[in-house]
């Protein structure tokens, strides 16, 4: 069987972590322009001015995505970019930069998905309060709007939101992302709803105002739970530890039903309700409507996932690593079984057609002697993730595309450019592009649609 004929074999990128530019052509500030420049942030005082310059170099990386055989790329806007305040005022120059990137696109034969939010808050937005304040709700619906009005015409795949666990997480909570707060945790709950709200505006308007039939979904995050066996009991160990609320309550944002069952069912999960109920804003059948607007697939970003089997007292217990355990260059375990498991569990219960929008690793890579880049662990990880997902098809989970994070080395945040998870190599002194062993590999493998795995 394998994967089905019309996958979705792409990449993904982000825009604060790629373009650069940060100053120029009547750009906004957003959050992350801020955060860099302050010190201590960010790993070796690095910032994304310059990233890897894509907003100038965008007609070469779609070459080197042709000559990859991508057949899809995943890349979002910055919404400071085409709307410098956040609301009012289009920047023009912005939009025709995008414009002129989904025109190379789709002259290249690669099918654009437009990924609305990766965590570029409009500044202006950020002094007014930023997702605690309710109004976001309509300014996010005003930039989905703008999107659906002058995109629309040529892509048909959206995705709303990437990873609310993380910029509002990370963000709010640890404050190790932009902007860096650490909030109180009833405020972080107030946004929460807050971002589902204005998840439920975007998908309202991108419909309203497409100039054709189009496809919108969303791209939460979580970490993964696995069964220790095949044995029936430690597989329901893993599905009720996954859909369940282990977390504690300044790691709450981490949780994937809390973020998930509004948007496909129109209510929060029972059990959050009660755990979380001290902190919680007001929520209304209103807000719940607009929450659950009907989405046409889900997107989950998977790196890793815990191991759980049955403990003797009949609840799910996590399973110690074993010493030595495969681990990334960023420290993250190397965990298979994930991609065939999250998957699964998701797709039984939301029943959404799924898209794998990230899953990649960061390696130790360098320019070898030869010129070539050699990342046989990229290949060996790809491999065994990849073999997971094709078992979870095959299983009877609706998985439809898979897009490799990332299409090229790039700001990683808070860890700067120390990390590198691309299939090309980014010099970043030279902006040098090389295309890694694993991205000739990714090439073969779209070409046999994984049937080589």
């Amino acid at each position: 069987m394998g994967f089905r004929k019309d996958f979705w074999w792409g990449a993904a990128t982000s825009s604060y972590q790629i373009e650069g530019a940060a100053y120029e052509d009547g750009k906004g500030l957003n959050i992350w322009d801020v955060f860099c420049q302050e010190e201590g942030r960010v790993y070796g005082g690095h910032t994304g001015d310059i990233a890897c310059d894509h907003y100038h170099r965008y007609g070469e990386d779609v070459e080197l995505m042709k000559r990859l055989g991508l057949k899809a790329y995943r890349f979002s806007i910055d919404w400071s970019r085409v709307l410098p305040d956040g609301t009012g005022k289009v920047n023009e120059k912005g939009i025709r930069f995008y414009s002129e990137l989904i025109d190379a696109l789709l002259e290249g034969g690669i099918e654009p998905f437009i990924t609305l939010y990766h965590w570029e808050l409009p500044y202006e937005l950020y002094k007014k309060g930023g997702w605690l304040n309710e109004e976001i709700v309509d300014w996010f619906g005003e930039y989905a709007r703008l999107v659906s009005e002058r995109f629309s015409d040529r892509v048909k795949y959206f995705f709303t939101l990437n990873e609310p666990q993380c910029f509002i997480g990370l963000g709010y909570l640890d404050g190790i992302h932009a902007p860096g707060v650490k909030a109180p945790v009833r405020d972080t709950f107030q946004m929460a709803h807050n971002v589902l709200k204005a998840h439920g505006m975007a998908v309202k308007n991108l419909k309203e105002y497409a100039k054709q039939e189009i496809h919108v979904g969303y791209a939460p995050t979580g970490s993964m739970s696995f069964p220790d066996s095949d044995k029936p009991e430690d597989i329901e160990a893993a599905r009720k530890h996954f859909l369940s609320f282990p977390e504690a309550f300044d790691r709450w944002a981490g949780n994937v039903r809390w973020w998930s069952d509004p948007v496909l069912f129109g209510e929060y999960p029972e059990e959050g309700l009660k755990k979380y109920q001290k902190y919680l804003p007001r929520i209304s059948k209103e807000d719940m409507k607009l929450i659950s607007q009907p989405i046409d697939f889900y997107g989950q970003n998977i790196y890793s996932g815990n191991r759980v089997r049955m403990g003797e007292d009949g609840e799910p217990e996590g399973v110690k690593h074993y010493d030595g355990f495969p681990k990334t260059a960023l420290d993250w375990p190397v965990t298979p079984e994930c991609l065939c498991w999250g998957p699964k569990f998701l797709y039984e219960r939301y029943q959404k057609p799924i898209y794998i929008t990230e899953n990649g690793l960061s390696c130790h890579d360098v320019i070898s002697v030869d010129g070539q880049v050699h990342d046989p662990n990229r290949i060996d990880f790809l491999t065994r993730y990849l073999r997971e997902l094709r078992k979870c098809a095959e299983q009877g989970a609706d998985i439809r595309g898979y897009f490799h994070w990332s299409l090229m080395d790039n700001f990683e945040w808070q860890s700067g450019y120390a990390e590198r998870f691309g299939l090309i190599f980014v010099d970043y002194g030279t902006q040098k592009r090389v295309i890694k062993d694993s991205g000739y590999w990714y090439k073969n493998l779209i070409l046999e649609n994984g049937k080589n795995l």
